[in-house]
C-alpha cells in the first residue's frame, strides 16, 4: 500500500506522485483510489486501489538497481523478429509490465534494430517513450539531472 507524497510507477506512463486517496462511487460500488500526478506531463490518474499491483502500480526502483538497467542497454546479444508487427506487439508488452528492465530491453532492441534500419514510425514514438520513461525513473531513483541521466543511458546505448 502506497501513502500520500510516495513516488510511485504507473506502467507506459512513467513516475507519478501520489497525491490523494479517495473514496468514489463507481457503478454503484465504493471503491478506493490513489490519485496519481503523472510527472512528465501534469496529467492526473485514478487508479483503484484494490487493482494497482495487477495493473503493475510499483515503487521507483532503488539508485542500486540502476547500474543493471545500464547494463541490460549495453548488451547487443539480441535476437531481433523479422516481422515488425510481432515485433511491436511483444515491445508493448513487454512496456505493459511496468518493468524498468522490460522497458530497458525494449529500448536496447529499438536502438539495435535503428542501427540496421530505419524504424517504423509506431517503432520511432516507441523509442522515445521508453527513452523518456527510462530517463524519468532513473531521475527520481538517483535524485539526478535529466541531462546527466539522458547522457548516462546514450553512452551505455553506444557500448551496444
Amino acid at each position: 500500500m502506497f501513502h500520500i507524497g510516495d513516488k510511485v510507477v504507473y506502467p507506459a506512463h512513467g513516475v507519478g506522485l501520489i497525491q490523494a486517496i479517495e473514496e468514489k462511487e463507481v457503478s454503484g460500488y465504493k471503491q478506493s483510489f490513489y490519485i496519481l500526478r503523472l510527472l512528465g506531463n501534469e496529467m492526473t490518474i485514478m487508479v483503484p486501489i484494490a487493482s494497482a499491483e495487477r495493473n503493475g502500480l510499483r515503487g521507483l526502483i532503488r539508485a542500486c538497481d540502476v547500474p543493471k538497467v545500464l547494463e541490460i542497454l549495453k548488451r547487443n546479444d539480441v535476437v531481433i523478429c523479422p516481422n515488425w508487427n510481432r515485433r511491436f506487439k511483444d515491445n508493448l508488452e513487454r512496456i505493459k509490465t511496468g518493468s524498468l528492465y522490460a522497458v530497458a530491453e525494449v529500448m536496447r532492441i529499438l536502438v539495435l534494430l535503428q542501427k540496421e534500419r530505419n524504424l517504423s514510425f509506431g517503432e520511432k514514438k516507441m523509442l522515445e517513450n521508453v527513452r523518456q520513461l527510462l530517463v524519468m525513473e532513473i531521475c527520481h531513483a538517483v535524485g539526478a539531472d535529466k541531462e546527466e541521466v539522458k547522457l548516462l543511458i546514450e553512452e551505455a546505448i553506444a557500448n551496444a
